[in-house]
Formats: structure tokens, sequence, C-alpha cells
């Protein structure tokens, strides 16, 4: 397994591919193509020279991160690839603030980096109705209007912001 940090001689509708089956893009190899060479960081794992593996990032490249598209080809999966994936999109992005968007389901891999969860999260989609159901039914998003309890701490701490 190799992992590439570049975007030269990708197959897209490889990515295109892999992502769908994670249920994270149904986008097209063209958009996709955009999308990652419009990123400030890439990395692509390869079996030889079948492409396994994706994951992408935005930064500054100063003090902020967001990491994307995190999904390995489904034959491939345990065996660390997603690891590695995000190890290479860490060190590209090294002493920065980095935030992580990711399925429900594989919340316990990112903790083990260190990534820890906020109450003050928020994000506003540009997706349709059904879209945004299907976000709710998968476990993405609080239900709306959803606050977490009043307590000491967050009265203390947040004054004039109502809580």
């Amino acid at each position: 397994m190799e992992i590439k940090t570049t975007t030269e001689e990708v197959n897209w509708n490889r990515v295109a591919s892999i992502l769908s089956a994670a249920g994270l893009s149904q986008d097209d190899g063209d958009t996709l193509k955009t999308v990652f060479e419009r990123s400030y960081g890439v990395a692509f794992a390869y079996d030889g020279p079948l492409l396994i593996g994706c994951g992408r990032v935005l930064s500054d490249g100063l003090r902020q991160a967001a990491i994307y598209n995190i999904a390995v080809d489904e034959a491939y999966r345990g065996q660390q690839l997603g690891r590695a994936v995000i190890e290479s999109l860490l060190e590209q992005v090294k002493g920065c603030t980095v935030t992580l968007y990711t399925h429900p389901k594989t919340v316990r891999l990112y903790e083990k980096f260190g990534f820890r969860r906020q109450k003050t999260g928020m994000v506003l989609y540009g997706v349709g109705a059904e879209t945004l159901s299907w976000m709710e039914d998968e476990g993405f998003l609080l239900p709306g209007g959803y606050r977490f309890g009043d307590n000491d701490y967050e009265r203390e701490h947040a004054p004039g912001t109502g809580l």
C-alpha cells in the first residue's frame, strides 16, 4: 500500500465509486476532480496501480483545517488504510486546529487520533430536503431545536449568549 499526496493521474471515476459506496458523495468523477484539486491537501491510498482510498483537507495552512471525504474501498477496510490516509492529511496541516465532519459510526476512530466532540459545532447545508432527512435519520444531526441541557457551567462561562 502506498499513499500519494498529489492529484496527478488519479482515476476520478474510481474516487466517485469509493465515496458513493461509503455513502459520502453522489458526485461524478469530474466534480470530484475539481473538489479535490481545489483542496489544500489530498491523500490517495493505492494497492499497486489500484486506487483504494482517499481523503482531502481544506486549510489556510496556518491555523485552521477541515478534513473531508475519508473513504476506503470496502474490500480493503479493516487494514488500517483509513488511518494512513488520515495521518497523511494531518501531517499536511501540522500545527493547525483541525475540524472533522464524519459519519456517526466512525466517531470512535477519530477519538483515537485525539479529536473531541463539540457542543457548538453547527452546519448549514446546501442540499435538498430529502438529503437533509436522510442525514437526520443517519444520526449526523441533532433534532431541530435541540439544546444541550442548561447547566451552571454554561451559564457561568457564556455570559450574554442566552444560556
